[in-house]
């Protein structure tokens, strides 16, 4: 089958490998598009724990039953699915376990005509989702979930902060919020972004860049009841600063880097909550698609590519400047 490799750090390249089996407990499923997760790029630049080479690389996908291995019913093949790409979370909703994963590293990806997984993992596509968006939904989807509603609690009414709007999880935390009845401002460092934000829903946004905008958030919109976070570095003081007394500020992210300092006076005196959270439990996964389903939520889809193009894809989202999820194409 044709599947994306990566033979080593930044060497990438579309090739034809052994086509998966369903061992027992598994299923295989016919991949109809899958979507790139940074996470994606930073396996391939040699900077994720557990590399590995060759492998295939992909969290993301979508696709169709096709063979299932000893001990699944024969009624999963010809099933439209979507892939849980949390692997092994274990027993506690709290917190992931020792034997947690994500697909795409250790484990062969989504990047492939064909991937095996535990059919435990499989959900049914949502009936009003395309390939391409029901591809984009499960990593960045499942993480704005379980960062909006199991970690931050966010309720009908309260007043979000989304922070560097562009990038799926956080697209998804917008629509979510919305969804749930929420007030929702973003930030970027891009008026365009900005503006299609508010397209989807946002009442407004903030240029980061800008030494005054907490000033203007402040005036603008008032403190946030929620804010999410994954940039971290210096910038984490700012976000702070614009946290509702009894704010909580959930991130799953630090592309910045560590802040050098926390304020923990501002924290403590303003009965802040701060909260770390990545991926999402069973529980999150289902109430997550449930969620999409009832609210009929569409991911964005910033760029569509064939599976021949991937190496445009990667460099699409090394660039940083989609406004949603790069969607690869890989069966008809």
């Amino acid at each position: 089958m044709k599947a994306v490799v990566l033979s080593a750090v930044n060497q990438l390249s579309v090739s034809e490998v052994p086509a998966p089996v369903a061992g027992a407990g598994e299923a295989v499923v016919a991949i109809k598009a899958a979507a790139l997760n940074h996470r994606d790029v930073w396996i391939k630049a040699g900077q994720y724990a557990g590399l590995k080479f060759p492998s295939i690389p992909g969290s993301d996908g979508a696709g169709v039953v096709s063979a299932v291995g000893e001990g699944v019913d024969a009624s999963w093949i010809g099933r439209e699915v979507i892939i849980n790409p949390s692997f092994g979370w274990g027993a506690s909703n709290a917190a992931q376990g020792a034997e947690f994963s994500i697909l795409g590293l250790p484990r062969a990806g989504t990047l492939a005509q064909a991937v095996a997984v535990p059919v435990g993992q499989l959900s049914a596509k949502p009936e009003h989702l395309s390939w391409k968006e029901a591809a984009a939904l499960p990593l960045a989807g499942l993480t704005a979930y379980r960062a909006l509603f199991t970690r931050a609690g966010l309720k009908e009414g309260e007043r979000v902060l989304i922070t560097g709007i562009g990038g799926g999880v956080a697209l998804f935390a917008l629509q979510f919020a919305v969804a749930a009845g929420a007030e929702v401002w973003v930030t970027s460092s891009s008026a365009e972004k900005i503006a299609q934000a508010v397209k989807l829903g946002a009442k407004g946004g903030f240029n980061y860049t800008e030494k005054t905008w907490t000033a203007e958030a402040l005036k603008a919109a008032g403190a946030f009841d929620v804010i999410v976070d994954s940039a971290g570095g210096d910038g984490f003081d700012a976000v702070i600063d614009v946290a509702a007394p009894g704010g909580r500020i959930v991130f799953f992210g630090a592309t910045r880097g560590n802040p050098q300092l926390l304020a923990m006076r501002k924290v403590f005196w303003r009965q802040l909550t701060l909260l770390g959270t990545t991926m999402g439990s069973p529980e999150d996964w289902a109430a997550m698609v449930a969620f999409v389903n009832a609210k009929k939520i569409r991911p964005v889809v910033s760029a569509l590519l064939p599976i021949e193009h991937a190496e445009e894809a990667f460099g699409l989202m090394e660039r940083g400047a989609q406004f949603g999820k790069i969607v690869v194409t890989v069966s008809a």
